[in-house]
């Protein structure tokens, strides 16, 4: 949500509810913006390390944070081998690592935390992990016996020349406890596997598509790790997903889950009267995973009335039956420009229908007022003062 509607939103609340208490709490989905979020809500800090980018021979300057509690870190692999790093002639993914994820976990494990965090979204690899896995430390295997130089990541292109990766060797990242924030429940390989399924959109073409899928495969039957191939989520951002398996006995959860746990979201939610949450777009993606509905669910478990503040709202937003998001509703189409409401459905309808009406100006262009976050926020107060906000919504 922009900074200005943040601050429109805490002064709207002030100005109708001068004694209450407010809570800000970031929050995402494990993909971009995950790591600004929990540092945020948590109090914790940004660190930074020049590493190797998604083309080995280049560094780029990469983020990650350490939690508030000093002992958790978090990192999104995209901020060393993400597709936005490269220009678009520069993306194929027989020529790209994820060497500078392995460095960045490295880092985090050397600053003696013992658990890190991982975002595997928005990759422009398709190297099942290996690069990492390098970088890490652990002895990688070529055919002839010969083992890897550390100095020279690997890349998809080298995936059928590699017949070993030894692990379990006692590194520092192999000590540490880590949990993959994966939202997708793609195989390694075959027709919904990270070649066919990603590899377009890092700039494979389909002969590329058909050999890197084939080395994957080849890949994990040599290294006995069909099983973990084959688990979902295996083929996320790349194949790291495998070898975050595979190497590391890391353990690959939604990420909305992961960041809610991680910011002590339930915690903080109770004996709350309100969440205010939102998104640039809702539409029929943000039920797989996305954090305003996440928010949503987790406020329904809670008897927490909740709002979300959409800047759109696309097709499927409504909540599909038996999908556990029946919490979530569409008060009205979409419109391109003003902020638009998805509601739980914990509080009384009429009392929510005012937050609509009150969300949605007569222009196109027109940005909410203080003056409308206010009579917002009163409306609101109004009900719970009259009302049993336990009790569920008429249906």
């Amino acid at each position: 949500m922009p900074r200005a509607w943040r601050r429109r939103r805490r002064g709207g609340v002030r100005a109708v509810a001068p004694d209450a208490t407010i809570d800000r709490c970031p929050v995402a989905d494990g993909g971009e913006g995950t790591v600004a979020a929990l540092v945020a809500s948590t109090g914790g800090r940004f660190e930074s390390r020049l590493v190797t980018g998604p083309l080995p021979e280049r560094k780029v300057r990469a983020q990650f944070g350490l939690l508030g509690d000093g002992r958790t870190a978090v990192i999104e692999m995209a901020a060393a081998s993400g597709l936005a790093l490269l220009a678009e002639e520069d993306r194929n993914p027989l020529n790209t690592t994820t060497f500078g994820t392995g460095e960045l976990l490295n880092a985090a494990a050397a600053l003696g935390v013992s658990e890190i965090l991982l975002g595997i979204g928005g990759s422009a690899t398709v190297d099942a992990g290996v690069g990492c896995a390098q970088a890490c430390g652990l002895p990688v295997i070529l055919e002839g016996g010969e083992p890897v130089s550390a100095t020279e990541p690997l890349c998809g292109r080298d995936l059928d020349g590699i017949v070993l990766i030894k692990h379990g060797r006692g590194s520092a990242v192999e000590r540490v406890k880590i949990t993959v924030a994966c939202d997708v429940t793609n195989p390694l390989y075959g027709p919904s596997g990270a070649a066919p399924v990603f590899g377009p959109q890092k700039g494979a073409t389909p002969a590329q598509i058909r050999q890197l899928d084939d080395s994957l495969r080849r890949l994990a039957e040599r290294l006995g790790k069909t099983r973990e191939a084959n688990t979902p989520g295996a083929g996320a951002a790349g194949g790291l997903g495998f070898g975050m398996l595979a190497f590391f006995n890391a353990t690959l959860r939604s990420g909305v889950d992961i960041v809610l746990e991680a910011v002590k979201l339930r915690d903080r939610l109770a004996g709350a009267d309100l969440c205010i949450t939102g998104e640039g777009r809702l539409d029929a993606q943000s039920l797989h995973g996305k954090a305003p509905v996440g928010v949503a669910r987790m406020c329904r478990e809670l008897g927490v009335p909740c709002v979300a503040i959409a800047g759109s709202v696309g097709d499927g937003a409504e909540a599909p039956p038996g999908r556990g998001a029946s919490a979530s509703s569409v008060t009205q189409p979409m419109r391109t420009d003003p902020p638009q409401v998805i509601k739980t459905e914990v509080a009384p309808k009429s009392a929510l229908a005012d937050f609509q009406g009150i969300l949605a100006p007569s222009s196109a262009n027109e940005p909410v007022t203080r003056e409308q976050s206010e009579k917002l926020l009163q409306g609101f107060v109004q009900w719970r003062q009259n009302s049993d906000p336990t009790q569920p919504a008429e249906k």
